[in-house]
């Protein structure tokens, strides 16, 4: 060791001038050997944990007896910077040059621990790296051989669905989140499985996927006509809708409620309404639904839950501007489950379906792209549910619009499904009218189709068998094929008879005529009533009693007559329910004809509510009636005086073939129905009462 003091440079090298510098002699003999042994054991657990240093220096570091010498081995294997290495040369003292050596190993022990600590941690996480990517590769390649090699890998198909899927901001974070669940979960887990239907449920839902809305009027108004004959009100009523969406392109307005008896066309109205505007179609029955979670669905808590209806049915559509027949909306019950009409209630708010959540997918979906309309046979529903509907009555089909439809659509609809050509049957027009006549009585047109269809069955097998060639109905060889008439086309009585009167009803199935027959018999004074009659029309039978009682001497009938007979007031068919006020003017009518022996006109029908001042009140359905006085062969129909501006809306069809009164009063009724006036008598309490003194008298019989 020695310390240069000059360095001279000549040609060709360089000379120095140094000065020997001796170890310190000043260093505790005991305190270096104690640092003697520690550095030696230090730098022997040094050498072990490092890889880089021959074990064999060791051997060699334990033959070293000086202490300076040993100090200078073990620092020339330190892994230290070369400027440490010259502070360790410069440092006299041996037993400071130990204790620095001893830091340095420690020092290097500590952070060789460390780095030893991380390469096992760093190695064991690859271990499970590996063990992971090898058994994912093994799962692969077993999956590979089971699909045929046709599979994705699931998670990274999700993947790619989802991220080409325009979901709202909400339904991507969940969709995102369930997958981040999928991956955490092994394939048989029986969470996984609910998870993967979730996602299936989220990725199949038409997320913002439009179609094209037609937006020619012109053209909606042909497909409407051709598909469907009539209906004019109905039809304008859409036509209205779709040039308010021409113009402001999207419109939020009232959902439409088409409500008629059966068979008028309304679900075959909401397809051609699709149609027309280019939207998919959808049709949901809700005729029996009880349960709450059929419109809203099940909670993904439960084994086997699913969407609602409307979510499912929107999935079906493919699109999310569908639209969407609700059939049968009058139909829905309720029970402990709860109240799908209630849970409508959102679906059919314009300014709350925006955020329709459905309970299993526990999302808002947007329905106010949907165009909603809704189908009944009555307007027996929730008052909240009714107020969200624009209803639009559709009523029965006159007798040459029957005609029209069988020609344009029924006929040939009912040859193409039995097989038959147009050369080998065919029905005259009189043979249809005919069938419209005496086989069917109804609104719609189902039960002209079910005859046309048995026409075309009887005629095929005539044909298949050999007996005909060709076939063509008429009005008198059509009771040979179609059987007996069913119905007679006109009253049920042609004869003017005391007692009887025809009302007009109006029922789910459209208008009907209504018998209604009342007798006298000896008794005291009881009134009966018979023929499943509501509340409502009962009270109507004893508003009538009570006005006819009030009135008796004016109709000729003397008032202790009353006390000695008993009057039975029945209203046939006897199974069929029948409630109402609107039967009220034919009620009295019946019961002055039969207290009075006076007949009533045949030909005449009538309607309204009466009151016990003899007032004649407006009824609903006047439309429906009058169509079923005209098919019912009816030549004159008294109507109160009110429901004049209903006329409006009667087709010129039926008023051109029958003659219409309006009436005030129940006199008004009395001087068109009857054949006759009744006449007047006078009669007074005292001087009955008088008459029957002396006639008590003149038998000489004594009452106490």
């Amino acid at each position: 060791r020695v310390k240069v003091d000059k360095i001279i440079e000549e040609a060709g090298h360089h000379r120095a001038f140094a000065e020997e510098l001796p170890d310190s002699d000043k260093d505790d003999k005991i305190e270096l050997a104690a640092l003697l042994r520690s550095v030696s054991e230090q730098f022997n657990t040094y050498v072990k944990l490092n890889k880089k240093i021959s074990t064999d220096i060791i051997s060699s570091i334990n033959e070293i007896e000086e202490a300076s010498k040993l100090a200078d081995t073990i620092s020339s294997h330190l892994n230290i910077k070369v400027a440490d290495k010259q502070k360790l040369l410069e440092e006299v003292s041996v037993a400071t040059r130990l204790e620095k050596i001893l830091g340095i190993i420690e020092s290097e022990l500590d952070v060789m621990k460390v780095e030893k600590k991380i390469r096992s941690r760093v190695k064991n996480q690859m271990e499970k790296t590996q063990k992971e990517y090898y058994l994912n590769e093994q799962m692969k390649a077993i999956q590979k051989e089971l699909t045929n090699g046709e599979d994705k890998d699931e998670v990274v198909e999700y993947e790619e669905k989802i991220n080409n899927t325009k979901f709202s901001k909400e339904a991507l974070d969940r969709a995102k989140s369930e997958l981040r669940k999928l991956k955490s979960m092994g394939p048989t887990s029986a969470e996984s499985t609910v998870v993967r239907n979730y996602l299936d449920w989220l990725l199949e839902l038409p997320w913002k996927k439009n179609t094209k809305i037609k937006r020619d009027i012109n053209e909606a108004e042909e497909i409407l006509n051709e598909d469907h004959y009539g209906l004019h009100k109905v039809k304008e009523r859409i036509l209205e809708y779709l040039a308010v969406q021409h113009r402001a392109k999207k419109i939020k307005g009232p959902i439409i409620c088409l409500v008629g008896a059966p068979g008028v066309g309304k679900t075959s109205l909401g397809k051609s309404l699709a149609r027309a505007t280019g939207r998919n179609f959808v049709r949901m029955s809700l005729g029996g639904i009880r349960d709450e979670s059929e419109i809203r669905g099940h909670r993904r808590t439960y084994i086997g839950s699913m969407p609602g209806k409307i979510i499912q049915g929107i999935k079906k559509s493919k699109s999310s501007n569908p639209l969407f027949l609700l059939d049968e909306i009058d139909k829905i019950g309720a029970d402990w489950r709860g109240d799908p009409a209630s849970a409508l209630l959102e679906v059919l708010d314009p300014e709350q379906n925006t955020t329709f959540n459905d309970h299993y997918l526990d999302l808002d979906y947007d329905l106010s792209n949907v165009l909603f309309v809704t189908t009944a046979n009555t307007l027996k529903m929730p008052k909240p549910l009714l107020d969200r509907m624009e209803i639009i009555n559709l009523s029965g089909y006159l007798e040459n619009e029957k005609l029209e439809i069988a020609k344009r659509h029924l006929i040939n609809k009912q040859k193409e499904r039995n097989g038959l050509k147009d050369n080998e049957w065919s029905i005259s027009d009189r043979a249809v009218i005919d069938l419209i006549r005496y086989y069917t009585r109804e609104a719609g047109v189902r039960g002209l189709e079910r005859e046309i269809a048995s026409l075309c069955r009887k005629a095929i097998k005539k044909i298949v068998s050999g007996k005909l060639k060709n076939i063509k109905i008429t009005s008198k060889n059509l009771a040979s094929y179609a059987g007996v008439r069913k119905y007679r086309h006109g009253l049920a009585d042609k004869d003017n008879l005391i007692g009887v009167t025809t009302g007009l009803a109006y029922t789910d199935f459209g208008g009907d005529l209504l018998s209604i027959e009342a007798v006298v018999m000896n008794g005291k004074g009881r009134q009966q009533i018979t023929g499943q009659l509501g509340d409502v029309m009962v009270e109507s039978v004893r508003a009538a009693t009570s006005y006819v009682r009030s009135r008796a001497t004016q109709f000729g009938i003397e008032p202790p007559f009353f006390e000695k007979k008993d009057i039975h007031v029945h209203v046939p068919e006897g199974a069929t329910p029948k409630d109402g006020p609107s039967a009220g003017v034919a009620i009295a009518i019946t019961m002055i004809s039969v207290l009075t022996g006076i007949a009533v006109r045949s030909n005449v029908a009538m309607t309204g509510e009466i009151s016990l001042r003899g007032r004649v009140l407006p009824v609903g359905g006047l439309k429906e009636k009058l169509l079923a006085a005209v098919r019912g062969g009816i030549k004159k129909v008294l109507i109160p005086d009110e429901n004049a501006r209903d006329l409006k809306e009667v087709p010129t069809e039926i008023t051109k073939n029958i003659e219409i009164v309006l009436i005030k009063h129940l006199d008004d009724a009395i001087s068109q129905a009857l054949i006759e006036l009744p006449i007047p008598i006078d009669w007074t309490e005292k001087d009955f009462i008088a008459g029957r003194t002396s006639k008590d008298n003149v038998e000489g019989v004594v009452k106490h």
